[in-house]
């Protein structure tokens, strides 16, 4: 065989791992999102259920003057609005508390007390570093069986096929309140994180921090780390 038919068929071998890889991210994308949509579920459906455990609502950017970024305050307002429904007894807000400088949860739990939910009823995860550590510590380290998950409606797919891959039942309310700037990279960037989280929903690797129990039966000032 001359080089250049060497070169040509290494070339041609390239280019379908190429497209098999390609078709394989998709793939993947389009198995998490069908296998999860039927439990994306309306605040009113919600309602109806009588054991959840706590409402969870999902950490992302908190602007540099301490204030929830819009994308937050609306899985905010719309955890609020489902404990004001009586869904959960408890919330768990789950974030990067990873460095002293940047703390998403205590500005969550800040925002819910100063809508007037006691603070004992609201529980803060410091380690929730990622949508798969957030998960797989409300079952661990908070104990939880049965939660409803509040995040953007992209999000929620790989929230929630995370959770049922860890054991925990859940259902998800998204908090598609407004429209984000930067959705369509958002959009793309999804797709590589839903196929990460199907390999850790199959190989389920501990996150970075566990720890003694605290569950979500008991007090959340537990949680606390500073004054509320």
């Amino acid at each position: 065989m001359t080089r250049k038919k060497v070169l040509k068929t290494a070339l041609c071998i390239l280019l379908a791992l190429v497209l098999l890889g390609a078709v394989a991210i998709f793939a993947v994308d389009a198995y998490v999102r069908t296998s999860t949509s039927e439990r994306i579920i309306t605040a009113e459906q919600a309602e109806l259920f009588t054991e959840a455990d706590c409402i969870l609502i999902l950490g992302c950017k908190v602007k540099e003057n301490g204030k929830p970024s819009d994308m937050l305050r609306d899985r905010l307002d719309v955890g609020l609005d489902l404990y004001a429904r009586g869904v959960a007894p408890k919330l768990l807000m789950s974030g990067d508390h990873g460095q002293k400088e940047y703390d998403e949860v205590n500005v969550m739990k800040k925002y819910a007390v100063n809508a007037g939910v006691a603070s004992e009823a609201i529980f803060m995860d410091h380690a929730g570093f990622s949508t798969y550590e957030s998960l797989y510590r409300a079952k661990e380290i908070f104990a939880c069986k049965k939660v409803v998950i509040v995040t953007q409606e992209y999000h929620l797919y790989r929230a929630l096929y995370v959770a049922e891959a860890l054991g925990l039942e859940a259902y998800g309310v998204k908090a598609d309140l407004h429209t984000y700037g930067g959705q369509a990279m958002r959009d793309v960037r999804e797709i590589l994180a839903r196929n990460k989280d199907f390999l850790s929903a199959v190989f389920k690797p501990s996150p970075t921090y566990l720890g003694e129990e605290i569950p979500i039966w008991a007090n959340g000032d537990l949680t606390n780390d500073q004054e509320v």
